[in-house]
């Protein structure tokens, strides 16, 4: 699977922790930053993130201090649906029901083995589709109707 992972300062260190653990399941991650924990803007690691998931075949994970930013930055992306997970069960569900593409967690939240356990289930589960996908397909309606 290819992973696209990003965070502010205030996610940094899970998220290094995150792109080590991806790597040994072996996933493929481009890591778009911050690159130190130097204060930044979490908007701007979001729409990079966001960016790349709507371009291509990847699934996204940002990381910040709650989730919350980084969800609703990414979530202002036609085609990104970006879920704040904390815990294995709703990151199932957010990608069998909701076809999330970019999971997002909150550093100051959940501690490093929930974080990676969320990640493997999100990145392994498949979007179910059926009754689900009109749905889905409703959310992306919005976008050109408001």
């Amino acid at each position: 699977m290819n992973i696209v992972l990003g965070s502010d300062h205030a996610g940094f260190a899970l998220k290094n922790l995150l792109k080590a653990h991806m790597q040994s399941l072996g996933h493929h991650v481009d890591d778009v930053g911050t690159h130190s924990q130097t204060s930044c803007d979490y908007p701007d690691i979001a729409a990079a993130v966001a960016k790349k998931v709507q371009a291509g075949d990847s699934l996204g994970i940002l990381v910040c201090g709650s989730g919350v930013g980084m969800s609703m930055a990414a979530n202002r992306f036609p085609g990104v649906r970006a879920a704040l997970c904390t815990n294995e069960y709703l990151a199932r569900m957010s990608r069998l029901h909701n076809n999330a593409n970019v999971l997002c967690l909150g550093e100051r939240i959940i501690g490093p083995d929930l974080a990676k356990a969320i990640a493997e289930v999100f990145v392994s589960t498949a979007f179910e589709g059926g009754r689900h996908l009109r749905r889905v397909e409703a959310i992306e309606q919005l976008s050109t109707t408001l």
